[in-house]
């Protein structure tokens, strides 16, 4: 994912010195952060669930906390906790139980070499839980929902040019500008992974800060082509068009619950059972509707989730 795998770029020595100035910020952001709201029942004992600092994260930790706090168990949420360099060791140090996490990604940030097959969720998922048992961290089931990386271009450009797959763009991408993070030329499911699975070299490259900024510059014809989440909400307009990843570059990146041991010996089966019965019902279609949602129509996070819940069966229905 372009925006969310920092931690990814640096070697052991660099993300333990993150990691390291890191704790004593996650420890006074952790315990000075006022619960979010709905954090009902929480209070000493309460599992804590955070998220990542996007929409997404934090859709997805109030979907799995609102179903773990149905199943009785207290809960505060940690919503928008930080970037990945905060979040990581507040799991490590127990600070927090709970994080929706997504497989490649939360691998590639622990591990430089993994060593196994990355299009492969079963094989991502073994490597994540062997890297994650020393925090004494367990990885649950995965759902079927993924964002990854997508190659994006307008409805008109995938018509003129006759793209349907990321294939298709070699014999055009010479004449083309690609548009994405600024970190995407060193990201190597980015502009490397591009020229080294595609072929793929660009007339030039041009980097945007957020993905809004990569959306409008395609959609004004500042950029042909952009590199965007594949569940970014503007995917469901229907003016944009994501190309096939043919040859399989992107990691397998399911939305996977981690949880702390200490949380698993409290809650045992209620709690295993809570987000499980959220992971089978997640779909990447789903994701990309209720991103869309917050993202581009202004719904509210909470509202999201608990609307997802209830229309399956998660929750009860007002009334």
């Amino acid at each position: 994912m372009p925006v969310r795998t920092t931690a990814a770029r640096l070697g052991t020595a660099g993300r333990r010195a993150v990691a390291c100035t890191a704790c004593s910020l996650v420890l006074t952001l952790v315990a000075s952060c006022p619960p979010a709201p709905h954090a009902a029942g929480a209070g000493r004992g309460a599992g804590v669930v955070a998220s990542f600092n996007f929409p997404e994260s934090e859709l997805l930790a109030a979907i799995y906390g609102l179903a773990i706090q149905r199943a009785g168990i207290p809960v505060q949420f940690r919503l928008d906790l930080g970037p990945r360099e905060l979040v990581q060791p507040a799991l490590e140090q127990g600070l927090v139980d709970v994080v929706p996490e997504y497989l490649g990604t939360a691998l590639a940030s622990l591990a430089a070499s993994p060593g196994v097959p990355m299009s492969d969720p079963a094989a991502v998922r073994t490597a994540l839980a062997g890297a994650l048992a020393r925090w004494h961290v367990q990885v649950a089931a995965p759902s079927r929902a993924q964002d990854q990386n997508g190659v994006v271009v307008t409805a008109a450009t995938a018509r003129r040019l006759g793209l349907r797959t990321v294939s298709d763009l070699r014999r055009v991408a010479g004449r083309l500008i690609l548009g994405g993070a600024p970190e995407c030329p060193d990201r190597p499911y980015c502009l490397p992974g591009l020229r080294k699975a595609y072929g793929l070299r660009f007339a030039r490259f041009l980097p945007f800060d957020t993905e809004a900024q990569r959306v409008t510059a395609l959609r004004v014809g500042v950029v042909d082509v952009v590199v965007l989440d594949t569940t970014d909400g503007n995917l469901a307009t229907g003016d944009l068009v994501l190309l096939a990843d043919d040859r399989r570059l992107q990691s397998a990146e399911n939305v996977v619950p981690v949880i702390t041991d200490s949380a698993m010996v409290r809650y045992g089966k209620r709690l295993a059972g809570a987000v499980n019965a959220v992971s089978a019902r997640l779909t990447t279609k789903a994701l990309l509707f209720m991103d869309w949602r917050i993202e581009v129509a202004g719904a509210g996070v909470m509202a999201e989730a608990r609307a997802w819940l209830e229309r399956h069966g998660i929750l009860p229905r007002p009334g």
